[in-house]
């Protein structure tokens, strides 16, 4: 799990050159435009709501599809493969060993971390308590503002009757999915370490939380370089 924070860390390094802290961001798309489906066109971003008003909850079926969508895009596959990788380069979990055997049972590993913190975050638990999954983009405001808003949304969220709620879904989701993870990483199984991963990967969530917030200026960005660059080719 620690892989992921790297990697996401990466990520912000590039928001923070791109949008730049303490700049008015530029005003963002219509909230009818549909959200991006993926953030530097890998990581998945089905559950990106570009704006919570007016709002309408989703049903059990919704939050079931954009679980299923989030876990078997193949990003979530790209991903997988990618910390697999640095987690066995890492020597993260010693009992699976190296080579091709060891190699497989991180991948294995690492897209079962993706796809159980999906069903519990997105899917099961949004079900039973009635919250809303979906992150909604703030989109206006400060760089601080969106900062803000982004990594609040960890702890507090929307519930289907259009009201605010602790983040139960998030928090019990994913120390659900830390505590099924015991059963297939053998090593360091504490308590003191199941500590660890939740909060690795609550951070790691409020990471992916702010990339979403900011995408759309990142991606404004990028394309406005990509036709300067085509308008100065000879």
């Amino acid at each position: 799990m620690l892989s992921h924070g790297r990697v996401l860390f990466v990520a912000l390094c590039t928001l923070g050159s791109s949008v730049g802290l303490g700049q008015q961001p530029s005003p963002t798309p219509n909230p009818a435009q549909p959200e991006d489906k993926r953030i530097f066109w890998v990581i998945p971003n089905f559950r990106t709501s570009a704006s919570l008003h007016p709002y309408k909850p989703l049903t059990p079926e919704e939050k079931f599809k954009i679980a299923t969508e989030e876990s078997f895009d193949r990003g979530t596959a790209a991903l997988a493969v990618l910390f697999a990788g640095e987690a066995q380069l890492t020597n993260a979990t010693p009992a699976f060993g190296q080579g091709v055997k060891g190699y497989a049972r991180y991948l294995g590993t690492s897209y079962a971390d993706f796809v159980i913190g999906d069903m519990m975050t997105e899917a099961i638990y949004p079900v039973i308590l009635h919250q809303d999954p979906r992150y909604f983009r703030r989109g206006t405001g400060s760089v601080w503002s969106r900062l803000g808003s982004a990594a609040g949304q960890i702890f507090w969220t929307h519930t289907d009757s259009d009201h605010t709620q602790f983040n139960f879904s998030e928090i019990i989701g994913n120390s659900t999915a830390v505590a099924i993870s015991t059963a297939y990483y053998p090593d360091n199984r504490t308590a003191t370490n199941a500590v660890s991963k939740l909060g690795v990967q609550l951070g790691v969530d409020m990471a992916a939380n702010i990339l979403k917030e900011f995408w759309p200026d990142i991606n404004r960005k990028f394309s406005r370089k990509h036709r300067a660059g085509k308008d100065e080719t000879p």
